[in-house]
């Protein structure tokens, strides 16, 4: 029974570490969408205003 409970503490304590860090990662991954995006913009741009 002691096993049983370790084990249900350790899921729910991995589970619990693991939500900010998976938040983390989406919030770098949107950052460097945004950042991607507005670089590729402002490479379009440039192209369009030396031609």
């Amino acid at each position: 029974m002691g096993r049983i409970l370790l084990g249900i503490l350790a899921i729910i304590a991995v589970f619990i570490l693991i939500g900010p860090l998976v938040g983390f990662a989406f919030t770098l991954l949107k950052w460097g969408l945004i950042i991607g995006a507005v670089a590729f913009g402002i490479m379009l741009v440039s192209k369009w205003v030396r031609t």
